[in-house]
């Protein structure tokens, strides 16, 4: 019998640092541990030097439009292809429907206009939860992916990071009641600029 092996260099960022489940910040792939605009994200964040490389690793994009992306990477140009490399990452993994909703999400978050929270992650609370003072944030930072345990979602509130829809949280015991939902079915934390969840 003959046996094949096939191996492949350890995949490093353009700092050195490499990409594995070991490293911190490592992903998700299932919808179920990470969102797909979560996963949108990840991919959006990458480092200006590493754009080209992994449009080349992570999509299957022609080499031709790749090689056109990277002869223009100035100013606005290098965002634009940060968004062709998260698109084509995530919908390898999600499926292209995705796309839009991300978009609109994006659009919401960073933008004026728009009002699609539906690409974000989500935990449900009930009446019941709100009442007798309420749900603690540092618990909803940790159910949302946002944090990855209670004590980074209080160095998060204490580095300025975490707000509820945009008013800074300053207090860890801070409670999620119904006086914040004020009428609405949902408000939104935020942990830093780009990532948010749905309560």
């Amino acid at each position: 019998a003959q046996l094949f092996a096939l191996t492949a260099p350890l995949i490093t960022t353009s700092d050195g640092a490499k990409m594995g489940k070991t490293a911190g910040g490592a992903i998700w792939l299932n919808a179920d541990k990470l969102s797909e605009y979560d996963y949108w994200q990840f991919w959006r964040n990458t480092a200006d030097a590493d754009v080209v490389r992994f449009l080349k690793l992570f999509t299957e994009l022609p080499l031709e439009e790749i090689s056109k992306l990277a002869s223009k990477l100035d100013g606005a140009d290098i965002n634009k292809a940060k968004i062709v490399l998260a698109d084509e990452a995530t919908s390898m993994l999600h499926g292209k429907e995705c796309l839009p909703k991300i978009h609109e999400t994006v659009q919401t978050m960073f933008s004026t206009g728009g009002t699609s929270t539906e690409s974000l992650p989500r935990v449900f609370v009930s009446p019941s939860d709100l009442a007798d003072g309420g749900v603690g944030v540092l618990d909803l930072f940790v159910k949302l992916g946002l944090a990855q345990s209670k004590k980074a979602a209080r160095r998060l509130i204490q580095g300025g990071g975490a707000r509820l829809e945009m008013t800074k949280i300053e207090d860890e015991k801070a409670t999620l009641t119904s006086d914040n939902f004020e009428g609405k079915t949902e408000v939104t934390l935020r942990a830093g600029k780009k990532r948010a969840g749905v309560v």
